[in-house]
This record gives C-alpha cells, structure tokens and sequence, in this order.
C-alpha cells in the first residue's frame, strides 16, 4: 500500500498544473552529446556488473562473458520495470538456465550483491552527506567498513545450526550458501565500487544538465535517488520512490523540491529506457552456440 501510495502521489502531481509539459522542457536541456555520455556510461556500468557476476561464477561460467553480460542486462530491465522488486527473480532464474547454478547459490549471491550496493552507497552518503562533522563521518564509515568486513567472515566460520531445529536448519543452509557466495567472488568489492563510480558519476552528469546546477549537486540528488532505490519498500518499478528521495538529497543545495522531483522524473525516466532497451536487445539477439554449451566441468552440487 505505501508502495502504491508513493506512485499514485508521483502521478497525482504530475496531472496537476500541466507539469508534464514541464517533463518535456527538462529532457530538452539534454543535448546530444549529453546523452551519448549518460548511454555510454550507464553501458560500461552494466558491463562492470557482467563482470562481477562472471568473477563470482567463473567456476559455472567458463570464459562466457557474454552470458553473464546477457544475465545482467535481462535482470536489470526486470528490476526497473516489474513492481515491488520482482524483477530480482529473473537472476536466480537465468543464472540456472544458462549455467545449471543452483537457486540457493544464486539468491545467496543476489543478497551478496545487495548487500555489497548498499553497503558501498551507504559509505558514499556518509561521506558527502551535509552537516555531519568530521568525527561523525570517519565513525560511520570505520563501522561500515568493519560490518562487511566482518559478516562474510562470520557466514564462513563453523556453526551447529543444522542440528537444531527445522527453522535453524533452514538458517543454516542459508548461512552455508551465503558463505559459498562470499567465498567465490576474487574482486567483488572491486567491482562494486567500480559499478558505482561510473554509474554515480553519470547521473550526476545527467542530473546536472536537467537541473542545471553543477555537477556536484548533480552527484547529491544521483546519490539521493539511489538511496531510495535500495530501500526494500518503493513505489512501483521505483516511480515516487525514487524522485523523492533525489529531491529530498537535492534540497540542502537550495534546489526546491518541485525542481528536483521534474529532474528526477526525467532522469529516471532516461534510465528506465536504456535498461529496457539494452535488456531487450539482450532477450531478442541470439545466442551462439559456444554460448550455450554446457561448461567442461562436472555437474554442479545441488546441495544448496
């Protein structure tokens, strides 16, 4: 219901004044060159991501990156478009599809991924958030940084879980998978940060030229925006959300809150078509049948 209620409030202002011609003025102020940069960086964003899938499945993977580019370009058009995050499905699903890896295996690794995005924004909110002392950002990124230090560290040390009750079975075998996940990947935090440099740093070359404002407002409401979209609840495929957290980032460097809903919308709205336009590219072209070749290796464990 908060869900819906976010998205309804989003429609509800747009219908009201004519601001939808007001849309159309700030997607004006986007010139080419603009958008070549803000496609090309959301591209090599995406292929960062196939990277990082393809490091923590290189075992299931073999030398397919085109695969895992394929995977990622598919569930990220999922995630922007399907309601209430059912979009993440589609990455368990394709990873069995395409590697035969198991379900548990992969949602281990998805929550891993999560966790690493939020983890790595977080520190990133810390560190340019307005108002906060020196003392209180150096605190907050120190417990941040421990906390993923410590709980892969924590998932992989021997446990007696599984001999206890059905529900602690059940943590068990989740704790185990996501040991396995945290165990796997050999640059996952590289390419994490690497994701969200170039993915940040093109929104906030976006959010700039909609706004205009300088780039490093445009790197507030970017960031804003992805705080938003990392929250387990939002509107629907992020539409309300996902303004009004950039709006609320944008508000500290004298942006009103009606300016940066109009950028929001119109950036949002030009990330939306690049991801289901690379994801369908990405389902419609064929694959080649080295592709789809099973890996020369044994069968995966279903023991997840």
């Amino acid at each position: 219901m908060l869900a819906l209620l976010a998205s309804f409030a989003l429609l509800a202002w747009l219908a009201s004044d004519a601001r939808w011609r007001e849309l159309g003025a700030a997607f004006a102020r986007l010139t080419v060159p603009v958008l070549i940069v803000g496609v090309a960086g959301l591209f090599i964003s995406y292929v960062l991501r196939a990277a990082r899938v393809h490091d923590e499945f290189r075992g299931d993977a073999g030398n397919r990156f085109r695969v895992c580019l394929r995977i990622v370009l598919i569930h990220n058009a999922m995630v922007n478009v399907v309601p209430f995050r059912g979009g993440e499905a589609a990455f368990p699903l394709l990873l069995r599809q395409s590697f035969g890896t198991p379900l548990g295996r992969a949602l281990a690794s998805l929550f891993w991924f999560r966790l690493q995005d939020a983890l790595v924004v977080a520190v990133l909110a810390v560190i340019i958030w307005p108002g906060l002392s020196l003392a209180l950002r150096c605190a907050a990124v120190a417990v941040l940084i421990a906390f993923a230090w410590y709980l892969p560290r924590w998932a992989r040390t021997p446990h007696d879980w599984a001999e206890g009750r059905a529900m602690a079975t059940k943590f068990a075998k989740l704790r185990d998978a996501f040991a396995e996940s945290t165990r796997h990947a050999r640059f996952g935090w590289m390419w994490t940060i690497a994701n969200w440099s170039v993915k940040l740093a093109t929104q906030a070359w976006l959010f700039a030229a909609l706004l205009p404002a300088r780039p490093a407002v445009g790197a507030a409401g970017a960031l804003g925006a992805e705080l938003a979209a990392i929250l387990p609840v939002q509107g629907v495929a992020g539409f309300g959300t996902y303004e009004a957290g950039a709006a609320a980032a944008l508000l500290p460097h004298g942006i009103s809150f009606e300016s940066g809903l109009q950028a929001a919308l119109a950036l949002h709205l030009f990330v939306i078509a690049c991801a289901v336009g690379a994801g369908g590219l990405a389902w419609l072209l064929p694959a080649r049948a080295a592709d789809t070749a099973p890996p020369d290796r044994p069968p995966v464990s279903g023991k997840y």
